[in-house]
């Protein structure tokens, strides 16, 4: 970007946080003054934009609320019935959360607001880390395949709708390694290989790394230890591989790889020999000046692993979103992972913010806004005792909220839910072993009286890829830190054995990758796979539980 063009966008995210109650405030005027008169809306609004008016009768839904006028849209009513501007297009969520994938209508105004959202993330990172616009970043990207509706839209994934946007295909794109064929490429293993074998063939331009998720960071690096001798022997011979069919990937490393290189062969090979992989990514791609992916929520479990992984390579979380609407961007890019806080775009959607009670605290996402109060909280309730949700201007310094959109596309203070837990203590425990958590979920297991939640993790060894030698007194004090961090309703159901202990199962190196694959495989997208926190897959429970290698409980029975 031209530094007049750098510096505009720099303005334009000032004015956005400088002045974010007023946008807010015009937004909210704007969704109402175009969908008051909708048939979902005139029930409350009576056909009025008023703001006090749309506060005390518009209620705070869930998907399944407004379900029924998606299903009448997708099979072929107007969408005039949920928002007045014509949906372009159905976004589609992975499903991996715990239902089924969720159809979120897109319009030609929501998409080119939210096409600029990267734009503003780019900028921000150019302005803290010096030098990224003197070379190649090696982002590596998925799409799945669109489908179509039955009212004739397509549905797909927003990372897939974004990449097939000519503001990406003009913009971004160009500075990647990935050619943009193989970002394409509907085939995940050959889309994989031939990313990453672009990324090594350019492994002296590569000036940062990028991801949408950190889980694929992790998958990518497990990739490479399976196809290390094949990359290799690519480049060593000038040759891809013949199982890389697809004519696009074909196309495009037809360009890259153009002639044997046997010196950058024996280099790689040499690293990818090494017994321990602690720092390969700085190994591999030692001009990098950090790896962009979000590690906040559910992500958070592979910072230690990123961290071992990038030996120093900062972590920097860039932004927080979902299918429904973009939330906020994180303005210091430098924080630790463990610091990050995301700014609200205002101009996105209309926020409100529910506080959360103290046991739901460890939850949620943390979030910054300028217009913050700095009072003591004091949640108001309203007629049916529910705590009222607070504008963005209203929000309060050190407490937690569960985020509510109402966006232009029909989402009318709509519960995203995104609301996690975060496991650190126990986390800390493993270090006396010399391993890390690569990964975990957990399931409520019925199959016997009392019942019990049982959690899945898989470990590392630091100095090898050997699986860890398990110390039992180690294993159960995990057990045991993780339980004491439960809130007050599941200690007392333990204090009086209706729920049983927790139990802890170890499984093998790659079990989580088998389970993204599972995922994958029923439709979820590998650029915006995220471990489901909870499993309630019978099939999926059946994978890890095929491949545990050790059990541990919580010795303790009273709290």
């Amino acid at each position: 970007m031209e530094p007049k063009g750098y510096q505009n966008g720099l303005n334009i995210l000032e004015e956005l946080t400088r002045n974010a109650h007023q946008i807010q405030e015009q937004v909210l005027w704007e969704i109402l003054m175009k969908n008051a008169g909708t048939e979902y809306l005139r029930r409350f609004l009576h056909g009025q934009a008023d703001k006090q008016l749309f506060k005390n009768n518009v209620p705070i839904v869930t998907y399944e609320d407004i379900k029924p006028y998606i299903d009448r849209i997708d099979n072929g009513e107007a969408s005039a019935i949920l928002l007045a501007d014509p949906i372009t297009q159905f976004v589609q969520s992975t499903g991996t959360s715990g239902g089924q994938p969720k159809l979120i209508p897109m319009t030609a105004e929501s998409l080119e607001k939210r096409v600029f959202d990267p734009i503003l993330v780019d900028l921000l990172m150019k302005k803290y880390f010096d030098g990224l616009d003197e070379g190649k970043s090696m982002y590596l990207y998925f799409v799945k395949p669109e489908m179509k509706t039955p009212s004739g839209l397509t549905a797909a994934m927003y990372t897939t709708i974004y990449f097939k946007s000519n503001s990406f295909k003009n913009g971004l794109a160009k500075s990647y390694t990935s050619p943009i064929e193989t970002i394409f490429c509907l085939d995940n293993k050959q889309s994989m290989f031939c990313q990453l074998l672009a990324g090594l063939l350019r492994r002296d331009e590569v000036v940062r790394i990028g991801l949408s998720f950190a889980s694929t960071l992790a998958k990518s690096i497990k990739f490479l230890e399976d196809y290390s001798k094949e990359l290799c022997s690519n480049i060593r011979t000038g040759y891809l591989s013949d199982w890389i069919t697809d004519s696009g990937c074909k196309y495009a490393m037809s360009s890259i790889l153009t002639r044997p290189n046997p010196d950058l062969a024996e280099t790689i090979e040499q690293i990818f020999d090494d017994k321990s992989w602690e720092g390969i990514i700085k190994k591999l791609w030692p001009k990098a000046k950090c790896i962009s992916c979000i590690t906040t929520g559910r992500m958070s479990q592979y910072i230690s692993l990123l961290d071992f992984y990038g030996d120093g390579i900062h972590l920097a979380s860039p932004s927080y979103g979902s299918s429904e609407a973009a939330f906020g961007t994180n303005i210091k890019p430098l924080s630790k992972p463990s610091d990050v806080s995301y700014t609200c775009l205002p101009n996105m959607a209309y926020f409100e913010f529910i506080p959360l009670n103290r046991d739901s605290e460890e939850k949620a996402q943390e979030f910054d806004s300028d217009g913050a109060s700095s009072k003591e909280p004091s949640e108001m309730r309203n007629k049916k005792g529910n705590v009222e949700p607070v504008d963005l201007a209203n929000v309060k310094l050190g407490q937690c909220y569960e985020v509510v959109v109402t966006t232009l596309t029909g989402l009318y203070r709509y519960r995203v839910g995104d609301i996690l837990k975060a496991i650190t203590n126990a986390i800390l425990s493993l270090d006396a072993l010399g391993c890390v958590l690569t990964s975990y979920s957990s399931y409520a297991d019925t199959s016997s009286t009392p019942g019990r939640y049982v959690l899945f993790w898989e470990l590392k060894m630091k100095a090898s890829n050997d699986f860890p030698k398990l110390d039992a007194k180690i294993m159960e004090k995990c057990c045991c830190v993780l339980e004491e961090s439960f809130d007050f309703t599941y200690k007392s159901l333990r204090k009086v054995n209706t729920i049983a202990p927790l139990e802890l199962r170890v499984v093998k190196h790659g079990t989580f990758d088998a389970l993204m694959d599972f995922y994958v495989s029923k439709g979820a997208s590998i650029s915006q796979y995220k471990v489901p926190c909870c499993i309630k897959s019978e099939e999926a429970i059946k994978i890890l539980n095929s491949v545990v290698e050790a059990k541990f409980f919580n010795p303790k029975t009273i709290f």
